[in-house]
């Protein structure tokens, strides 16, 4: 993954659409905000303060990058959602001087995905520097944690890992959709499947890598892989996937082979 998020529009996303390391991130960082709608937001007013930033600063942000944003959570309040949340704020004691824009016709509000976000966008503010840290740091935790970490992990620490780990995860889950919906065979699919990719990529089954690094039950293959792995194994799977789709579409029923 690249060291710097600001410069990765994917690097930014692959982190934001991964909801386990969010709740991780969440827990970490104990931001307080406004529980509206059964999430927490903040108003551009508490985000300035914690970036410790003008008012200004953020919205040149959402004004340059209005789509990234909106995308991850980032929205303008009108109308009788307005209403709601105003009153809502009211029975939080949220006073008017922590909520200038109490009678603005509308008012942006950040959750906390938007919070992120709009944090690995900032270049000026050391406090955006130091959340950027930290959610590299819990986004690597989580994964060892998810994977068991250890010396046949030590691929984890090749900066490119963790955007191909995230890209990887989702061309496998792309794959074993493709298997669930196109071809007729019961779960021994899965694995069978999943042998016949790595017999054409590494000419041995998964079952005998596993067997060389001495892997659990519980340990995945992909997670002991460098980023070049798996890249290519997820490039498999994807096309795999679409092969899939396409020959059942054209037969018009699922595939028996």
């Amino acid at each position: 993954m690249a060291k710097d998020l600001t410069n990765s529009t994917v690097d930014r996303q692959n982190i934001l659409n991964n909801q386990y390391a969010l709740n991780e991130i969440q827990k970490a960082v104990k931001l307080q905000g406004i529980l509206f709608e059964s999430k927490l937001v903040f108003l551009i007013d508490h985000v300035a303060d914690f970036f410790e930033v003008t008012t200004r600063t953020i919205k040149n942000y959402i004004s340059n990058y209005e789509a990234e944003l909106k995308n991850n959570g980032y929205e303008v309040l009108r109308g009788k959602r307005l209403t709601d949340f105003k009153l809502t704020a009211k029975w939080a004691d949220v006073s008017e001087i922590d909520f200038p824009d109490i009678k603005a016709p509308s008012i942006g509000i950040f959750d906390f995905r938007a919070f992120l976000n709009l944090g690995m966008l900032m270049a000026e503010s050391e406090r955006a520097r130091l959340l950027r840290q930290a959610i590299l740091d819990i986004v690597i935790d989580t994964i060892n944690a998810k994977t068991g970490g250890g010396t046949k992990y030590i691929n984890q620490r090749d900066e490119d890992f963790l955007r191909s780990w995230f890209e990887g995860e989702s061309y496998r889950v792309q794959f074993t959709d493709a298997l669930r919906d196109y071809v007729d065979m019961g779960n021994f699919k899965y694995p069978l499947y999943t042998d016949r990719i790595y017999v054409s990529i590494f000419r041995e089954q998964a079952s005998d890598y596993r067997a060389i690094l001495r892997l659990q039950k519980k340990d995945k293959v992909r997670d002991t892989f460098y980023a070049e792995v798996l890249d290519l194994v997820a490039a498999y799977e994807y096309g795999f996937a679409r092969l899939l789709e396409e020959e059942s579409q054209r037969i018009g029923r699922k595939l028996t082979f």
